[in-house]
């Protein structure tokens, strides 16, 4: 390696002899907390934006303090993340999750030097390509989302809205809809987007542990409390506290959450003082909360208190449009870094398949077939067989209208690309009027552009 390059791990450092090694390849090893910060801050200048995981246990807490580890550290780009885990990990589904939703790669204990350098390679070439912008970026001005269908033009006027204000938000969505990137985008828009963004799955909580995960434990508060810590509530101090899947909290930790969105105080496990946190809350759930509360699952009091800034994600198969720009921003993620793959595109019945297939698990679905199919085609252009879908032949035929606009939407897109979106041009190539142009850029929720260069 050229240069010192930094490598930030998670959720301890590696092993002495493995960490010396990376040193030796010219990483600098920076630990960081579950906070997203790091032990020591990294000298001046150092450059690279690639994490690694490490991880000897598998155990719920420190599922937990990985991903506040992932969500939360703070960089000028996109952190490349590759991880080294137990086997007995991989058989947990919560890891599982973990290792598909944030790892660029990942290995099983025990693993040579070399493998390690290989994984950390290919995370690095990704990172460049990322911090060098290019088609693998997104636009500011999309706050990090793919699709411009009007459902999504609606959203993000939405969430600009939303995010002015400090009010709580409650996001509802089916699952792989996308409401943690709604949520992250709400809070980069906001005026906390310095501070920290801090995740949390009530799913994902043992019972157990989930009072004491979220509003932390004094010393000898239970056994095994051998230190105190701070909850996840306090790491939020600042920003912004995501609490997803907020249907599946106990009742009897609802209340202490109530207590926190109407005092903004909160009591550590075993302390007899409150805590004052100044953290905003966006809460987000795939159930009707609604019934929840109908149905005595959810308290009625937190649940007005949570949907004061309702938000809603539509689900992929109400914005089809926006599918092969997905589908190629997913392809091209997936793509990057790796040399060993004939994968160019995807074919047209790869696309039809696409465009028919109902998508119960919306936008995380899409990305899992495409990340399949990269590994399993062995041509140059996915295939519907590659993505684990039906064929055009033996799927219904899409209907007529659908097509139309598609194809429309494509070349309206085209047109402008291809004169730098000056529409008086565009107009003229497509042999429509600018005003037809017009009215067919906000039919397909296009955004605004200048009427000339």
């Amino acid at each position: 390696m050229a240069a010192s390059q930094a490598l930030y791990c998670c959720p301890t450092l590696p092993a002495a002899d493995i960490a010396e090694h990376l040193r030796l390849q010219g990483w600098h090893l920076i630990h960081t907390r579950e906070d997203g910060s790091s032990t020591a801050p990294p000298p001046i200048g150092l450059r690279g934006q690639v994490g690694l995981v490490w991880l000897v246990e598998a155990s719920t807490p420190r599922l937990q303090r990985t991903l506040q580890c992932l969500r939360g550290l703070r960089t000028p780009g996109p952190i490349q993340w590759v991880g080294v885990l137990p086997p007995e990990a991989l058989d947990l589904i919560a890891w599982r999750e973990l290792v598909i939703n944030h790892l660029h790669d990942h290995q099983t204990h025990p693993l040579p030097c070399g493998a390690l350098d290989q994984m950390l390679a290919s995370a690095q070439r990704r990172a460049s390509l990322l911090q060098g912008g290019g088609a693998l970026s997104l636009a500011n001005d999309d706050l990090g989302m793919i699709g411009r269908s009007p459902a999504m033009t609606g959203l993000r006027q939405q969430i600009r809205k939303v995010a002015l204000v400090d009010a709580p938000v409650l996001i509802s969505g089916e699952s792989g809809s996308g409401k943690e990137l709604a949520a992250q985008a709400i809070h980069q828009q906001s005026r906390r987007a310095n501070g920290p963004f801090v995740a949390v799955n009530c799913g994902a909580i043992a019972p157990a542990l989930i009072q004491s995960e979220l509003f932390g434990h004094e010393r000898g508060s239970f056994t095994g409390a051998t230190t105190g810590r701070a909850g996840l509530i306090e790491a939020a101090a600042e920003g912004s506290l995501f609490l997803d899947e907020i249907g599946d909290l106990p009742l009897e930790l609802q209340t202490n959450l109530l207590r926190f969105l109407q005092e903004k105080t909160i009591q550590k496990v075993g302390s007899s003082r409150s805590l004052q946190v100044d953290a905003r809350v966006i809460a987000a759930s795939h159930i009707d909360l609604a019934s929840a509360v109908a149905t005595g699952r959810f308290r009625e009091d937190l649940f007005y208190r949570l949907n004061v800034l309702p938000l809603h994600l539509p689900p992929l198969r109400e914005r089809l449009a926006d599918i092969p720009a997905l589908a190629r921003h997913f392809l091209r993620s997936h793509l990057a870094g790796m040399s060993h793959t004939k994968v160019e595109g995807l074919s047209q019945d790869a696309l039809s398949a696409l465009l028919t297939h109902p998508w119960p698990g919306n936008v995380r679905e899409l990305q899992n077939r495409l990340r399949r199919a990269v590994v399993m085609a062995d041509n140059s252009l996915i295939s519907a067989a590659d993505l684990g879908l039906l064929s055009q032949a033996d799927s219904p035929a899409l209907a007529l209208e659908t097509i139309r606009d598609l194809a429309e939407r494509e070349a309206i897109e085209r047109a402008l690309d291809r004169v730098d979106q000056n529409m008086t041009h565009a107009a003229r190539l497509l042999g429509i009027s600018r005003m037809t142009l017009y009215r067919l850029r906000q039919k397909h929720g296009l955004g605004d552009w200048p009427a000339a260069a």
